[in-house]
């Protein structure tokens, strides 16, 4: 029997970097539908296109599996929609079936990381299906379903994922990073207008800019999250770093994975 577990974090890059931090415990990606465990059929869409919209993603969950657990994983932006599809998923799931529930943010808001972890909490109460969330970020309740939010990087400092990866790229990606920082602290925005500086002049923008560098170097032409999926990013001494063990913790206990 399966111990089924639900994650919902703020997009694929955020995905891959769980679903590497879950692989040392087994877990493997499923692809084909055929291959899929019953349980999380409701969660997948029946028909396409959605809404209407041809243009917008299927929103359907990233699977994985092992020999113990059974694990979905989606992605969601901004704190209205990732209510909405916890509330959402839930409902077609229901909770006592799963072992835990848990979602996974970036702390890059003007709010300190406790503030945004409080105000999702308080969204959250409001679900008719509701969690027994614990009272500060980066703990797991111990009641069924267990539960929680991290709040990356470290849930006390203002940040994001690119915060971890720019850590892990100093162990496997040395030289790449210091020319990614070199090149993107070097960059010029003289002739740029404020529609093209927007996102790099935004708190994460250099850091994300650097990843994304390193990233064009190792998977010239795709998304960053490829490479996350298929190069060193996460791979061993990175996984010893204090904020990735901080998540490999969280999400252990969350799940319950020995």
């Amino acid at each position: 029997m399966f111990k089924y577990g639900y994650l919902v974090v703020e997009g694929p890059h955020d995905v891959e970097f769980v679903a590497r931090v879950l692989r040392p415990y087994g877990l493997r990606r499923i692809r084909l539908k055929s291959d899929l465990d019953p349980f999380w059929e409701s969660l997948v869409p029946e028909s396409f296109p959605i809404d209407d919209d041809l243009l917008k993603r299927v929103p359907v969950p990233m699977f994985f599996t092992s020999a113990t657990h059974s694990v979905a994983i989606d992605g969601a932006m901004g704190d209205t929609l990732i209510v909405e599809t916890v509330q959402e998923s839930l409902a077609y799931l229901g909770p006592d079936q799963l072992v835990g529930v848990g979602l996974m943010l970036d702390a890059d808001t003007r709010a300190t990381p406790s503030q945004r972890f409080l105000s999702i909490k308080d969204k959250l109460a409001s679900l008719e299906v509701t969690l027994d969330l614990p009272d500060n970020a980066g703990k797991v309740s111990s009641g069924h379903p267990k539960s929680g939010v991290f709040m990356l990087p470290d849930n006390q400092s203002q940040g994001t994922l690119e915060d971890i990866l720019l850590e892990c790229a100093g162990i496997a990606y040395p030289s790449l990073l210091a020319g990614a920082n070199t090149f993107v602290q070097g960059v010029g925005v003289n002739g740029l207008t404020r529609d093209d500086r927007r996102e790099f002049e935004k708190p994460a923008g250099r850091n994300k800019a650097i990843v994304s560098s390193i990233s064009s170097i190792l998977k010239p032409g795709k998304a960053i999250q490829v490479s996350i999926q298929d190069n060193r990013w996460l791979k061993d001494d990175a996984l010893n770093l204090p904020r990735v063990e901080a998540v490999q913790t969280f999400l252990a206990e969350l799940l319950e994975i020995p």
